[in-house]
């Protein structure tokens, strides 16, 4: 692996920090998870063989939010109105990101999905990623993947016309 660590930062910090933030649900726990990604990113780059370092940098991310998540085992707070705080208009870099309202209305229904519907939406639809490097980060196969992604889609359109 060629590349430096400090230009992978520099690529994939802001996506790196969404998919933490949707996650944990907290800025400074996602910021903390972000550090431990890059960190562990650092210590094994050397070793690295594969051919997309995004999906590689995503599945370190997974594992640092599951490891994080299982030694503090605790409860993940999801509000209905948590994205619509998610970037603090006072940081320049976040400043970029505009949400619109349909976009704002679907990730507000992904908090009532079931966690690995979660996941596929977010890795697939928002941060656009392959199904095969969705399937790589979240370990299942990648015809289970495709069916994780459809039955979350088809929960957010459910609850989008009204059903429950």
């Amino acid at each position: 692996m060629k590349e430096n660590i400090d230009d992978l930062y520099k690529a994939y910090f802001h996506d790196i920090y969404r998919f933490l933030l949707s996650l944990c649900h907290d800025h400074h726990t996602a910021e903390d998870l972000v550090q431990e990604t890059f960190f562990r990113a650092h210590l094994y780059i050397e070793s690295y063989e594969g051919e997309n370092v995004k999906t590689w940098l995503f599945t370190v991310a997974r594992n640092a939010f599951i490891d994080y998540y299982r030694k503090h085992k605790k409860i993940i707070v999801k509000e209905q109105g948590f994205f619509m705080t998610l970037f603090d208009r006072n940081r320049a870099a976040i400043d970029t990101l505009v949400i619109q309202d349909d976009v704002k209305e679907i990730i507000n229904r992904l908090a009532e999905l079931p966690e690995k519907h979660q996941h596929a939406v977010l890795l697939h639809d928002f941060h656009e990623l392959s199904y095969k490097e969705a399937a790589q980060v979240m370990n299942v196969s990648q015809p289970h993947f495709k069916v994780l992604l459809f039955r979350g889609r088809q929960a957010i359109r459910r609850r989008k016309a009204g059903e429950r």
